[in-house]
């Protein structure tokens, strides 16, 4: 009797303590929120566009850079955004996952705007808010001027509204080079930037144009408060250079000759009547006068310009990035 009282006291203890752990996983579950990524591919004008989802709200589809870049640069940087907002990243056609295209003039910031409705339209995501980094921006501004009736926000960060004008800031960042280094670019531009060394590497730019040019020529204007321990001018050529070619051209970091000549949106912004927040750094490759032109052209935009920041925002000033997005896209929150 004594040792089958012993057995119940124990087994009343296990089952005590399995309760306890159980009530501990719940409340885990109940305190902390989930947030789990879908992916997959959409079928886009029949070129394959993948893109990832996760967060809670309405729809925030975030358009990347380069161009030929891929979403992966905006991690973990923008993941505070998912508290607020269904953040859908995708990476555009012939970049990072998606589908690469055999005619490469078919690589135009055009063809990319009608890939992100069929995006929008077969994921059902209904109005979407809109955010564009860099060339990304350039590919956001091309979308509101033709459906801007399926945006409920247009976000444009670090980025450009006419190849006339930003060939211009790039002409003004080489004159403000030191001489040697201008002296560097210029001869290595004048030699052509494609087709040497092994055969491995003649469809990319040289590894010693890559550190003059987004190594010393640029780094200043990609960061200022928070420089990115692990950049690497090498590195950044991992891309979609075959994209990157035709549409910026094949003639340096500091002109754009290639298809990317048809943005000339000037005159045409005073079109665009969404909610639209312009961002900008202080010190940044899209000099902040490109900003500005743009929050004069686009009534009722608002315009935010970081401090001590380049080109990369959100790395510079993460904080100062999601309170400005997160108070324009729910003021009342």
């Amino acid at each position: 009797m004594r040792y089958n009282a012993i057995l119940v006291i124990l087994a009343v203890l296990i089952l005590a303590g399995c309760i306890q752990k159980t009530e501990e996983k719940s409340s885990i579950k109940s305190s902390t929120a989930l947030y789990e990524i879908k992916e997959g591919y959409v079928d886009a004008n029949g070129v394959m566009i993948y893109y990832k989802i996760f967060g809670k709200g309405d729809p925030l589809v975030i358009v990347h850079g380069g161009p030929g870049a891929s979403h992966d640069y905006f991690l973990p940087y923008l993941v505070p955004l998912a508290r607020q907002n269904q953040l859908i990243f995708i990476d555009e056609r012939g970049s990072g996952r998606s589908e690469k295209i055999e005619n490469v003039s078919d690589y135009t910031v055009e063809n990319m705007a009608e890939d992100l409705e069929a995006v929008r339209k077969v994921l059902g995501l209904g109005k979407i808010s809109l955010l564009g980094h860099s060339y990304g921006g350039v590919l956001a501004q091309a979308y509101a001027l033709k459906y801007q009736e399926n945006l409920s926000h247009l976000i444009l960060c670090s980025t450009f509204h006419s190849t006339k004008k930003v060939n211009e800031v790039f002409t003004k960042m080489k004159d403000k080079m030191s001489p040697e280094l201008r002296s560097k670019i210029d001869k290595l531009e004048k030699e052509g930037l494609y087709g040497h060394g092994k055969d491995y590497e003649k469809n990319r730019y040289t590894t010693e144009y890559m550190n003059v040019a987004w190594g010393e020529g640029y780094f200043p204007y990609l960061y200022q408060n928070r420089p990115d321990a692990n950049y690497d001018p090498i590195a950044n050529g991992i891309m979609a250079w075959d994209l990157y070619r035709v549409m910026w051209g094949s003639h340096g970091e500091f002109v754009v000759d290639g298809n990317l000549t048809s943005v000339e949106y000037t005159d045409r912004l005073s079109a665009l009547k969404v909610p639209t927040l312009i961002t900008v750094g202080d010190n940044d490759q899209c000099n902040p006068s490109l900003a500005r032109e743009m929050n004069e052209k686009i009534t009722g935009s608002k315009l935010v310009i970081f401090p001590r920041s380049g080109h990369m925002t959100f790395v510079d000033q993460p904080s100062l990035f999601i309170t400005a997005v997160d108070e324009f896209l729910h003021p009342c929150k």
